[in-house]
C-alpha cells in the first residue's frame, strides 16, 4: 500500500498518513448547518473530502466516514420563525435538499450523518467530564462555559497563537457573564421560543462547537485519524474542538488536521451583500452539476479558488473531453475482435497500468488532485491515439484502456458519472432505421432519417465500424 502525505494543519508541515488502526481510516468532516440549500463555498469541501475518502479506498483503506448536520443553532431558529414552522422541520426539509444536491455533484452519503439534536445525551455527558476536570463552569443564568484559563497552556495550538494574543483581540460583549474573553458556550440556557432539552444546568441547548466533539468521538473513538473542513473553521470551531476534547479525554483528538481553501467568485470574497453569492441548486441552473466537480478539483484544495464562467466554460470543456474518451473506446469495443494482445497494444496497457501509478503518486502527495488531473488528461491523449493508430485493437487493450479511465476519473475523482449510453431509444431506432435504408440503397429515406435524428439534437458520424451517435 503507497504511504500518503498529508499537510497537518496543527503541526504544519507535510507528514506520512500513519492510521491509528492498521488499514483503517475514521475521517470525520464538518457538514452543512441544515438552513439553507448548501452553496458553492460549502461544495468545495464536500467535493475535496469525498474525494480523499475515494483515494484512501483506493489505496486500500477500509475507510469509516462520518459527517454531521448541526441542526440546532440561531440561523436555524430564525429560519424556523420566519416561515412559521419548526427548527426541526426546516433540519428535514433541507437534508432533503442536501442529499440532492450532494448526489448532483457525486458525493456519496456518508457512513454516518449524525445530527446534534440525536445526540443530546453525548453532549451533556462530555460536558459533565469537562465540569469533573474543573474545565467548565456556569454562570447565572445557566449558561455554561469551558474555562480556557485552566487549559491555558494548550489553547491555540491549531491556529498557531497563544491565548495572551487571543485574549488581546478579543471582545466581551454587554452582557456577557463569561470569566474570560476566550471561553465559549458548551450549553445555552433557553430562551423564549427555542427549543430546549434538560440538562443537570437547567433548560437549554448545546453550544455549537461541543457537538461536533460528542458526535465524531462517538462513531470514530476519542482519538482518530483525520479531521477536515474549510479554513474559515480553524478558529474558533476546530481549536474549540481539540480543546474540550482533549480536556475530557487527556488523549490526543484527531491526528491530521486538514482545511481547504477559501473561494472567491470573480476574484471577490463571496457574500450575499456583493450579490455574487450562488448555491448549487442555483449553479445546476446554468451547468451540469458534474461541471462543479470539474472545477473544484482543478487546483489544489489548500489554495484559494476563484469561481468564474471563463474557469467554468474550461471545467466544461475538460469534462466532454473525457467523457468523449470514454464514448470512443467504448464504441471501438463494441466492434473489437476477441484476440491477444499484439506488441503496440501490450505496450499500451503497460502505461495505462503505469499512469494509473503516477496518478496515484500525485494524489498521495496530499491529495493533489491539480496534479492527478494533469496526469489523467495526459493518458487520456495517449489513449485516444493509441486505439486510434490501431488497426482494429482488441477487446482486451481497450477493456485494459477503459479500466484505467475508471479508476482515475471514475473511481477516485468521482467524474464520469452518467450513465454509459444517454441516447433515448427514439434516436437509437432512426438510426437503426437508416442503416436499413442504406442496405436497401434507398439513399433519400436514410437522408430523411439522419435529417430526423438532427432535430432531435443528435448527429450521426459514419465510421467503417459503423454509425456513431452524439449529441450535437
Amino acid at each position: 500500500m503507497k504511504q500518503m502525505m498529508i499537510y497537518n494543519t496543527l503541526s504544519r508541515k507535510k507528514e506520512p498518513f500513519v492510521p491509528v488502526h492498521d488499514g483503517k481510516c475514521g475521517i470525520y468532516a464538518c457538514g452543512p448547518t441544515v438552513y439553507n440549500y448548501f452553496h458553492i463555498g460549502n461544495a468545495r469541501p464536500f467535493i475535496l473530502f469525498d474525494t480523499l475518502r475515494r483515494f484512501l479506498r483506493h489505496l486500500g483503506y477500509e475507510v469509516k466516514f462520518v459527517q454531521n448536520f448541526t441542526d440546532i443553532d440561531d440561523k436555524m431558529i430564525k429560519r424556523a420563525n420566519e416561515e412559521g414552522t419548526t427548527v426541526e422541520a426546516v433540519a428535514e426539509k433541507y437534508i432533503a435538499e442536501y442529499y440532492k444536491d450532494a448526489e448532483a455533484i457525486g458525493v456519496e452519503k456518508a457512513d454516518v450523518h449524525p445530527r446534534a439534536t440525536k445526540h443530546i445525551g453525548e453532549i451533556i455527558a462530555l460536558i459533565k467530564k469537562l465540569e469533573a476536570k474543573g474545565l467548565a463552569y456556569r454562570v447565572e443564568n445557566g449558561d455554561v462555559y469551558f474555562d480556557t484559563q485552566a487549559w491555558r497552556s494548550n489553547y491555540g495550538r491549531l491556529i498557531g497563537q497563544d491565548l495572551d494574543d487571543l485574549e488581546s483581540g478579543a471582545r466581551v460583549e454587554v452582557g456577557d457573564l463569561k470569566h474570560h474573553p476566550m471561553d465559549f458556550a458548551l450549553w445555552k440556557a433557553k430562551k423564549p421560543g427555542e427549543p430546549f432539552w434538560k440538562s443537570p444546568w437547567g433548560e437549554g441547548r448545546p453550544g455549537w462547537h461541543i457537538e461536533c466533539s460528542a458526535m465524531s468521538m462517538k462513531y470514530l473513538g476519542e482519538t482518530f485519524d483525520i479531521h477536515c473542513g474549510g479554513v474559515d473553521l480553524i478558529f474558533p470551531h476546530h481549536e474549540n474542538e481539540i480543546t474540550q476534547s482533549e480536556g475530557a479525554t487527556g488523549k490526543p483528538f484527531a491526528n491530521y488536521w486538514m482545511h481547504n481553501g477559501h473561494i472567491n467568485v470573480d476574484n471577490k470574497k463571496m457574500s450575499k451583500s456583493a450579490g455574487n453569492f450562488f448555491t448549487v441548486r442555483d449553479i445546476s441552473k446554468e451547468y451540469d452539476p458534474e461541471v462543479v466537480r470539474m472545477f473544484m478539483l482543478s487546483a489544489h484544495y489548500r489554495s484559494p479558488i476563484n469561481f468564474s464562467r471563463d474557469l467554468m466554460e474550461q471545467a466544461r470543456a475538460g469534462l466532454e473531453r473525457l467523457y468523449t474518451a470514454r464514448n470512443n473506446a467504448l464504441f471501438a469495443l463494441e466492434h473489437a475482435p476477441e484476440r491477444d494482445m499484439n506488441e503496440a497494444e501490450q505496450a499500451f496497457a503497460d502505461r495505462a497500468s503505469g499512469f494509473i501509478d503516477r496518478f496515484d503518486d500525485a494524489m498521495c502527495d496530499d491529495l493533489n488532485t491539480s496534479e492527478a488531473m494533469g496526469v489523467l488528461f495526459e493518458y487520456v491523449r495517449d489513449m485516444n491515439t493509441s486505439l486510434a493508430d490501431a488497426n482494429q485493437p482488441c477487446r482486451a487493450a481497450i477493456e485494459a484502456g477503459l479500466r484505467a479511465l475508471n479508476v482515475m476519473a471514475h473511481e477516485v475523482l468521482g467524474l464520469l458519472m452518467k450513465d454509459l449510453d444517454t441516447t433515448p431509444d427514439e434516436v437509437k431506432a432512426l438510426v437503426q432505421a437508416r442503416v436499413e435504408a442504406k442496405k436497401a440503397k434507398n439513399f433519400a429515406e436514410a437522408d430523411r432519417l439522419r435529417d430526423e435524428v438532427q432535430k432531435l439534437g443528435y448527429v450521426i458520424e459514419d465510421t467503417p465500424k459503423g454509425p456513431k451517435v452524439k449529441k450535437a
